[in-house]
């Protein structure tokens, strides 16, 4: 289990509490409801909780608040017995416990008004699905002006040259982008062949691009080039092919007949006749048989169980021919093949969310701006609040006699301090607590780097503006706790729940791992729940070359065994002969379903859709029988972990003696009825 998932269980997925409490509340804030050993548990802290679990949160089934109360009594005394172990100090808590809580901070440490107008911006571009080509000229985000200039003037140079009539912009990204997607990849040792895009980035929608290159794309007409965007990689040339209305979160299904990048054209030629006969049979039933023909040609294994259905996806994660097909389909409907660098794919799509109102869209787009470049407009907002806030003072004076003692030696890595550098002094003060110029030596010294563009003076200053809004920062991180009390709750309910896990982890899940002996006798003592249903044991041969079903035939007739068989269609060069064995429960397989079960069975089954023949030959027939440990662990494991807990809850318990105010709990059911 990932502990990210864990924790959700455990915490709220908003970041506000309630505004108010009901005067009913009010009066039982302070009155204990439970005593769960030696710790009193306070109405208020039950209520909160179960406010926000149950009452607030989208929960499918609200439980009750008796039900609540067991399982919230369970989680205090998991949580009282990882601190009894003290794995609250570890290092690893510690660290871990730090790395949430800086996400947490994220919230509090924003501009609502900034990120309003972020929210509302993103929430217009999700609307539409873009379709654009670039040419990327390269330049370093801390480039001198000179070299900075030189890369926009070859930009504007080429964006005339796309503006030409009849100008290929496709050519011209091949010829001069210097994005190494445009040209491709030649096969190594280590990775095959990969073609180029020619500049064609395919369909994305907002977060999908680097702020600066999303903004360029989005305020570009349909068929027009923008002037030159500068991102952190250098300058873009952007030609927007296509803006169409947003398909959202995209659900569909393929048949995927795989080909490799470099099929010679008549592997290409047939591998079409191929899909075009299976979208023939798919259309002659109006595509009743779908689930049928997945099973018998897909080359996707893995979407098999789930009928051909891709996990739900955006525009962003496929290649643009897929998503030019499925944006002209229907929902339910089937398209004919369409071939990309993978191979051919006949699509049918199952669904698209389109895009939900502004409401239902807020908290998912504002979750999304914190982790995305442009929340920098946010942050400098709160920086100007948080200066203000906690009476930030800076010494100009002191500021500037120390940089003037700072020389080249800070652009090689090799600075130290100038005995002419008065180290005490103060920089600058937040609440009258100073910060000195030996502060920002100790950060120069571990964040300072090689430079090739900037001057000693340009460099060292930007060094202290990262320092002193890093200190102003940590100031008012520090004091979250203390300002916004909702923000200690979460905190609290985050390290409950790593707690939690780590304690799970120790006595339940990696337990029933370790512990062999106690899996084996378990699985024992349960034997009968683990079994497998009628199966067989087959051999299927797959012959794709029609001149070798004939010497595979005699090979078979003539009584060969089938653990030989393999080895003689090497040895003789049969080509296109595919051999592979096992056992089989009815839906294993399309081929083997379709043969009779009975030891001695040989079935030929001819492919309707290309030159393939398929002979299935039974070797053994079994009845239901109790699967073994190996074949069965994971279910085992899973069972054991149950049992372990249940065992484990148990002994809490008596470590833990619970005491129910039976007075306060009647009046908490009164207020949530």
């Amino acid at each position: 289990m990932k502990k990210s998932n864990f924790l959700k269980l455990f915490v709220l997925a908003s970041f506000i509490m309630p505004a108010f409490l009901t005067n009913a509340q009010s009066k039982l804030d302070k009155q204990v409801l439970m005593t769960i050993g030696d710790q009193d548990i306070t109405a208020k802290e039950f209520c909160d909780v179960y406010y926000k679990n149950n009452l607030k949160s989208d929960v499918i089934e609200k439980k009750t608040v008796d039900e609540y109360l067991d399982l919230f009594t369970t989680f205090r005394m998991k949580v009282m017995e990882a601190e009894r172990m003290k794995l609250d100090t570890s290092a690893k808590f510690q660290k871990e416990l730090a790395g949430y809580r800086k996400q947490l901070a994220k919230p509090f440490m924003s501009s609502d008004d900034i990120t309003d107008e972020l929210i509302q911006e993103a929430y217009e571009r999700k609307q539409k699905d873009i379709r654009a080509s670039h040419i990327l000229i390269r330049c370093d985000k801390n480039a001198l002006p000179s070299d900075t200039l030189k890369a926009y003037n070859k930009a504007m140079d080429i964006r005339k040259k796309a503006l030409a009539k009849g100008a290929d912009f496709a050519a011209l990204a091949d010829q001069y982008s210097e994005d190494p997607s445009a040209k491709g990849m030649k096969a190594t040792n280590d990775s095959p062949a990969r073609p180029g895009n020619h500049g064609d980035l395919g369909y994305f929608t907002v977060f999908d691009m680097v702020y600066p290159f999303e903004t360029g794309a989005y305020k570009t007409k349909e068929g027009e080039i923008s002037m030159p965007v500068r991102s952190d990689f250098g300058y873009h040339i952007i030609k927007v092919q296509s803006v169409t209305d947003a398909m959202g979160m995209i659900q569909a299904a393929h048949i995927f007949l795989q080909l490799p990048y470099d099929a010679s054209e008549e592997d290409v030629a047939a591998m079409k006749q191929k899909a075009d006969n299976i979208y023939k049979e798919l259309m002659d039933k109006d595509g009743k048989n779908w689930t049928e023909k997945v099973n018998q040609y897909t080359d996707d294994k893995g979407t098999i169980v789930r009928d051909g259905a891709l996990s739900p996806f955006t525009v962003s994660r496929i290649v643009p021919e897929f998503i030019e097909v499925c944006k002209s389909l229907e929902i339910g409907q089937i398209a004919k093949p369409v071939r990309t660098n993978y191979g051919f794919h006949i699509i049918k799509l199952l669904n698209k969310s389109g895009i939900d109102t502004f409401e239902k869209e807020k908290q998912g787009l504002a979750e999304r701006i914190e982790k995305d470049m442009r929340s920098k407009k946010s942050e400098e907002m709160v920086l100007k609040q948080v200066k203000s806030e906690y009476k930030f003072k800076q010494n100009d004076k002191h500021l500037e006699a120390f940089l003037a003692t700072i020389d080249s030696t800070i652009l090689d890595k090799t600075y130290e301090p100038s005995n002419k550098a008065d180290l005490n002094a103060s920089l600058f003060s937040l609440e009258g607590n100073p910060t000195k110029v030996r502060d920002f030596v100790d950060y120069i010294k571990k964040n300072m780097t090689k430079q090739k563009f900037a001057t000693p003076a340009t460099y060292a200053y930007q060094l202290y503006e990262d320092f002193s809004n890093g200190v102003v920062m940590d100031y008012a991180d520090a004091h979250l706790e203390d300002k916004y009390p909702e923000f200690k709750a979460l905190v609290q309910e985050y390290k409950d729940g790593i707690l939690l896990f780590d304690l799970m982890d120790k006595e339940v899940w990696d337990k029933a791992v370790k512990d062999t002996v106690g899996l084996e006798q378990f699985h024992q003592r349960n034997a009968d729940k683990y079994m497998w249903g009628d199966r067989v044991f087959a051999t299927i041969v797959t012959i794709t070359k029609p001149e070798s079903l004939p010497k595979v035939k005699a090979l078979l007739d003539n009584g060969i065994e089938l653990d030989s068989l393999y080895r003689t269609v090497h040895r003789d060069s049969i080509p296109g002969v595919f051999v592979r064995r096992g056992y089989y429960q009815k839906g294993d397989d399309n081929s083997v379903d379709k043969t009779e079960w009975k030891v001695g069975v040989r079935n030929e089954i001819p492919s309707t859709v290309d030159q393939s023949t398929t002979i299935v030959c039974i070797r053994e027939v079994r009845k239901p029988e109790q699967k073994t440990l190996k074949e069965a662990r994971g279910l085992v494991t899973s069972d054991y972990q149950v049992e372990l807990e249940q065992q484990w809850v148990k002994s809490l318990k008596e470590r833990y003696p619970v005491k129910i105010n039976e007075k306060v709990l009647d009046k908490v059911r009164q207020m949530y009825q």
